[in-house]
């Protein structure tokens, strides 16, 4: 099954007070497992960069200042994200930007049942500890020492580790992304995309001893002495 990790950076925290999506981050999965290909852009907000939100994600004015607008890189966000489930961590928050950002240039909203947040998967299995993806992350040893401020694609990749972990570890996915070449994803429309995995069939495996195995057997329980079996009474047979 392929799903889209996704995060979003911000001018604030309202989409409906003016606040616009500056930074999009998505990591694809298959069956739970990375296979490389990511989708990441900058935006011009088209507006002024507050304080507050620039120290939380370090992109000002100045740097976004000729970065293309949303509506100009809307196509290709929906061509990568296609028609899969959405990871997020507080979903509603960046589905809420994501869907402001594409009616504001004529697309249709994501549906909201695609959304999986992390969150509440977290408050389900670790009821009343921390939620926040930092404390994921110590809980579940993933390395984020290179998140010195909050950045859409690291915490989208940082997230896609917690969720394979939350939804089970590692081992839910039977296969390496390796296993997966790219010459095995097919292009198609868009949202058709999708990893067909070539199966080799192996000949059946014989489970029954052969000739030789028979009589290097008979040869060996001939250098025994007294076996035990040779003692053995069957108690349905005429009495001694």
């Amino acid at each position: 099954m392929r799903e889209i990790v996704f995060d979003t950076e911000t001018t604030g925290l309202s989409p409906d007070k003016g606040d616009r999506l500056v930074e999009i981050g998505c990591v694809e999965l298959f069956n739970r497992v990375e296979t490389g290909r990511h989708f990441h852009a900058y935006f011009n907000p088209e507006r002024p960069m507050p304080a507050e939100a620039q120290a939380v994600h370090g992109l000002s004015e100045a740097f976004l200042s000729d970065k293309p607008r949303f509506v100009e890189r809307a196509h290709e966000i929906l061509e990568f994200i296609g028609d899969s489930p959405l990871v997020a961590h507080n979903a509603s928050f960046d589905f809420g930007f994501l869907n402001a950002e594409l009616g504001a240039c004529g697309h249709p909203s994501v549906c909201l049942t695609r959304m999986i947040d992390t969150v509440a998967l977290s408050r389900t299995k670790h009821p009343g500890a921390k939620h926040s993806l930092d404390a994921l992350c110590t809980r579940y040893g993933v390395d984020r020492s290179a998140r010195v401020k909050h950045g859409a694609l690291l915490d989208a990749q940082l997230l896609a580790q917690v969720y394979v972990e939350l939804t089970g570890g590692r081992q839910i996915g039977l296969m390496l992304a390796a296993e997966v070449p790219a010459s095995s994803v097919e292009r198609g429309a868009p949202g058709a995309d999708r990893i067909v995995i070539p199966i080799k069939a192996r000949p059946p495996r014989p489970h029954h001893a052969s000739a030789e195995e028979l009589a290097a057997h008979a040869a060996f329980v001939g250098t025994l002495s007294d076996p035990l079996w040779t003692r053995l009474v069957d108690p349905s047979g005429p009495p001694a």
